[in-house]
């Protein structure tokens, strides 16, 4: 049984996975995940233990001190992810392959897996990442945009009047919510679009993340929302990495 666990910037993620399927799926915001009682471990409410946990971690140090105690208890040593020169098929042509985050690492082994043709990985959350994949499992280069939630807060926080209260989408919004909705997710939309056809517009969008069906309804391009595509690219890494015990 593999325990992979991907904490974003917003929330934590976490499944089992046996070889076949999931088992016991479970998201918290990240807030809640800092609150737990040291006492209750939410990683060993529902398995025993781990043969392998595979971890991404983007939300900084405290969720690192709060995975590394909650990890403690089991024998295996956990597979801390980060972005690698190649990886289960994939390689990187980013200039610091290192410092590519592991959620989007993770996100492209799944997508190459899942759909070995040229795709756009887009994973749509606190920030939105479009990730170009080649055919031949190529990660060419990507975008980092704020995500819908994060541009409304920004529009709020550096204007004068505008509410921050969520909007509708609308084709021709006549209030200000719905005007900075719509916005927001034709700027989201848009920059996914936009990297498509630089892609060439060939190949399959994998759409990811908290907002991620929200985005598949806005998208004119051929795409496919799936929905643990970094906790599925996690699984993969950790069968990759092999198993490791604490000494």
């Amino acid at each position: 049984m593999i325990l992979a666990i991907d904490a974003g910037n917003s929330r934590v993620k976490w499944g089992w996975h046996d070889g076949r399927a999931w088992h016991g799926l479970a998201t918290v915001s990240l807030i809640e995940f800092a609150a737990a009682s040291h006492d209750i471990n939410p990683f060993a409410a529902t398995h025993e233990d781990p043969d392998q946990i595979v971890i991404s971690n983007v939300a900084g140090d405290g969720a690192h001190h709060l995975l590394v105690n909650w990890t403690s208890i089991f024998e295996a040593e956990p597979v801390w992810v980060h972005g690698e020169r190649e990886c289960c098929g994939v390689s990187s042509r980013y200039e610091q392959p290192e410092q590519l985050g592991p959620d989007r690492w993770a996100a492209l082994i799944a997508a190459h897996a899942l759909d070995p043709k040229a795709s756009l990985v887009v994973n749509a959350g606190t920030a939105t990442t479009a990730d170009a994949l080649s055919a031949e499992g190529e990660f060419l280069g990507g975008l980092i945009l704020p995500g819908v939630e994060l541009m409304r807060f920004v529009l709020h926080e550096h204007t004068g009047r505008l509410p921050i209260q969520e909007g509708a989408y609308r084709p021709t919004p006549r209030n200000t919510v719905d005007a900075i909705e719509s916005g927001c997710r034709h700027a989201q939309a848009g920059a996914v679009e936009r990297m498509y056809r630089l892609m060439g517009a060939k190949g399959l969008c994998l759409v990811s993340g908290g907002a991620g069906v929200a985005l598949v309804e806005m998208l004119q391009i051929p795409c496919r929302y799936v929905e643990n595509l970094v906790l599925e690219g996690l699984v993969r890494i950790g069968r990759a990495k092999g198993l490791r015990r604490r000494t």
